[in-house]
């Protein structure tokens, strides 16, 4: 199918991949904790928007420019993990009435989302290395085999990103009538993006 090895398989693997608790995660669902389902939604099209451009990137052979230059790819990989650092840091501090560190606007969703995707060079390398593992050499077809992987890829997350949202939506109302435990889940959520910050600045 448009030049993609066992496409059913290909599936699969994104299924699995969406599904492994990660930033990317733990922005839809703080998103949608706060900002309802449109927040979880415009912060599912961030988490796309920003998968486009770094497979888009990989495909471009930025993963190559990267791995041949440390020292660009160890600021970019800093940049993000102090990003995420700050994050938690900001959920951890974050004191009962005070701003949501997340504002409930889905445009700021979007953006933040994004750029928890974009400031995680590692994903480049990840596209570069998993895109040839699908790519039938006997059938390939250029640009039209990557958009048709690339596409895949936005619909699954796309599909993903709506299920989670609906899920996260749902129990948030029930939490909502004890703030206390939503208190305390921030906290949690501020604890992980922490510990995704120093995963990624220790990463080799």
């Amino acid at each position: 199918m448009f030049g993609i090895a066992d496409y059913g398989a290909f599936v699969i693997a994104i299924v699995v991949f969406l599904a492994i608790p990660g930033p990317g995660n733990l922005a839809l669902i703080t998103s949608t904790s706060k900002g309802g389902v449109k927040g979880g939604l415009a912060a599912t099209m961030g988490v796309i928007a920003g998968d486009q451009v770094l497979m888009w990137a990989a495909v471009a052979g930025v993963a190559a420019l990267l791995a041949a230059t440390p020292a660009l790819f160890g600021a970019v990989q800093w940049l993000g993990a102090i990003y995420l650092a700050w994050l938690g840091w900001k959920m951890l501090s974050a004191k009962p009435g005070d701003a949501p560190v997340l504002n409930i606007r889905p445009r700021q969703y979007f953006q933040q989302a994004a750029a928890i995707t974009l400031l995680n060079p590692k994903a480049i390398v990840f596209y570069m290395a998993f895109f040839p593992l699908f790519v039938d050499p006997a059938r390939h077809q250029g640009l039209v085999t990557f958009g048709a992987m690339a596409a895949t890829i936005a619909a699954l997350t796309f599909a993903y990103g709506l299920g989670m949202t609906l899920i996260v939506h749902f129990l948030a109302e029930r939490l909502r009538a004890n703030p206390t435990i939503g208190r305390a889940l921030e906290k949690v959520a501020g604890v992980f993006l922490i510990g995704f910050g120093v995963k990624l600045a220790l990463s080799k």
